[in-house]
């Protein structure tokens, strides 16, 4: 069924938004907070995402390839943000997120971003 043909976009998905979580949780406890309020902005959006990502997959929606086009998108975003901070849970989100995107893409059917591109701007 669908959900076996998803699984590991499914967990990836999970363990992004598992990532994006303990991201939020140690940025917070960073001793320069305000200098990390993108990142835990962007983790909350991912974390979400991934989570409604594979719950759509889950159910086979018909609505999956779109949210995990979606996903993807934000993902990137994310990574790209976590990237900047050399905080070992920022990087270790950057990585689960950029494996993220690589499995969302892979189950929309969708390649790479274009650099530079905003989001919808992928051709499907």
């Amino acid at each position: 069924m669908a959900q076996r043909q998803y699984q590991s976009c499914m967990d990836a998905c999970d363990a992004c938004a598992d990532a994006c979580d303990f991201c939020v949780a140690s940025c917070l406890q960073e001793e320069n907070v305000n200098m990390m309020a993108q990142c835990i902005a962007l983790d909350m959006d991912c974390g979400q995402l991934c989570r409604m990502a594979a719950s759509y997959m889950a159910r086979s929606s018909e609505f999956a390839v779109a949210v995990c086009q979606m996903c993807a998108d934000v993902c990137d975003s994310c990574a790209d943000e976590c990237s900047k901070h050399p905080m070992a849970h920022c990087q270790e989100c950057a990585q689960a997120c950029r494996r993220c995107a690589d499995e969302c893409r892979r189950m929309a059917g969708i390649g790479q971003p274009v650099q530079g591109a905003g989001a919808g701007a992928q051709a499907h």
